[in-house]
């Protein structure tokens, strides 16, 4: 990622979806104005989901997925189309583009009621609006407009009314805006905040990872000040600065060093909590992290990162977290780990799941993994969260928000 790039857990993300050969692809490019997407008339040209960061205006910074058809056949056209399904996790607005020569198919339909299950803005966009269409149109878009769908006619070959479909997408964009902040609302213009930041041997060579700079930039948003210093140096930088900080902000992987050393008057919180409570998910997170009280030997512990990045000798995932819980409970669970997009649907095998911060994954996608969890009924909490509490600080980290922290007692 750039400097200058919002990073992709940030942007809007768009699916456009629809049978094949329905024109996604031609539609997406028409969008973009750019060869995005390869097109054909051979149908099953998008094989898999393919996503595109970029500036769409006047929206902004937006991911494009385009998928493959919603009407796949044969084995390998169903787990195509499970793909495409699977991208409805991840997404802030659905596009179904449907073929106006044929109209509304009944893999529309049903793709439809997975979208409105799903709770997530969408439009339904009738293409090739340049040749004959289907006997059915009329009375497809009397059903929509009777269900109140929003939806539109264009041609992405004569690109017409393609500026009338990026005015739904920016209208649909809108009902979709949340106001979240990761530390603004809990500081104030010209407070001092300390951010302790150990050098992540993971992390790409003089750069810092994702969540420390966009704490940094919502600090600077609130003309406060951001003071960021490693743990080697930061008892030192608390007798330097003259003046009290309002908050201490710390990696989880130095949590019990940090709190040792900054004095009780001083809130302390994480990266880890900031970022739960930014994507909607701290309550969650922390009443699930007690399910640690009654582990067992031989239970299963998903360690489930959004991300895929080389692992090191002392990964955090998958060698420390291990190795704490272990010395934590005092038991012999059993370690399960994935990545990326592999988060698995049936949960059944775990005693309990925790996850990453997520700083990766926008927050429809987060907040789906989370609703497994909660509808399977298995706990799930995050690496910075179950650290804190396996080192008896979680307490004293959820002191900026005392309605979680009640959460947590009331376990």
């Amino acid at each position: 990622m750039q400097m200058n790039q919002s990073p992709s857990a940030e942007r809007i993300h768009i699916g456009f979806f629809g049978c094949r050969n329905a024109g996604k692809s031609s539609v997406l490019n028409a969008i973009t104005g750019q060869d995005l997407a390869v097109v054909s008339d051979i149908k099953g040209t998008t094989t898999d989901p393919v996503q595109k960061a970029m500036e769409l205006l006047p929206l902004g910074p937006v991911v494009l997925i385009d998928t493959p058809g919603i009407d796949d056949e044969g084995e390998l056209g169903s787990l195509r189309v499970k793909k495409s399904y699977q991208v409805l996790n991840k997404i802030d607005i659905a596009i179904l583009v449907v073929d106006n020569t044929l109209g509304l198919s009944p893999q529309d339909f049903s793709f439809l009621t997975h979208i409105q299950k799903k709770e997530i803005p969408y439009a339904v966009i009738f293409n090739k609006s340049d040749q004959t269409a289907s006997l059915s149109l009329s009375e497809n878009m009397t059903f929509l407009n009777k269900k109140k769908i929003p939806a539109v006619s264009v041609s992405a070959s004569q690109k017409s009314n393609i500026t009338a479909l990026k005015e739904m997408i920016v209208s649909l964009a809108k009902s979709e805006k949340n106001d979240r902040k990761i530390v603004s609302d809990l500081i104030s213009a010209l407070d001092f905040i300390v951010l302790v930041v150990p050098i992540d041997k993971a992390a790409p060579k003089g750069r810092l990872i994702l969540p420390q700079q966009q704490t940094i930039r919502d600090i600077l948003d609130t003309n406060a000040i951001s003071i960021v210093t490693k743990e080697s140096e930061f008892q030192s930088t608390l007798k330097q600065l003259g003046k009290k900080p309002r908050l201490v902000i710390t990696d989880s992987q130095v949590f019990a060093k940090i709190s040792a050393e900054t004095p009780e008057d001083i809130p302390l919180t994480s990266f880890s909590i900031l970022f739960a409570r930014y994507k909607g998910n701290l309550a969650t997170v922390v009443k699930g992290v007690t399910a640690l009280d009654s582990i067992q030997d031989g239970d299963n512990i998903l360690i489930s990162e959004g991300c895929t990045h080389h692992r090191q000798c002392d990964d955090i995932g998958t060698v420390k977290l291990p190795l704490w819980i272990r010395e934590f409970t005092g038991k012999k669970p059993e370690f399960i780990f994935s990545s990326g997009t592999d988060f698995p649907e049936d949960l059944s095998p775990y005693r309990m799941i925790i996850h990453c911060g997520g700083c990766m994954l926008n927050e429809r996608e987060m907040n789906y993994r989370l609703s497994c969890a909660t509808d399977q009924e298995i706990p799930i909490t995050n690496y910075g969260i179950a650290i804190a509490y396996m080192q008896g600080i979680l307490n004293r980290s959820l002191q900026p928000f005392p309605s979680i922290a009640a959460c947590l007692r009331q376990n």
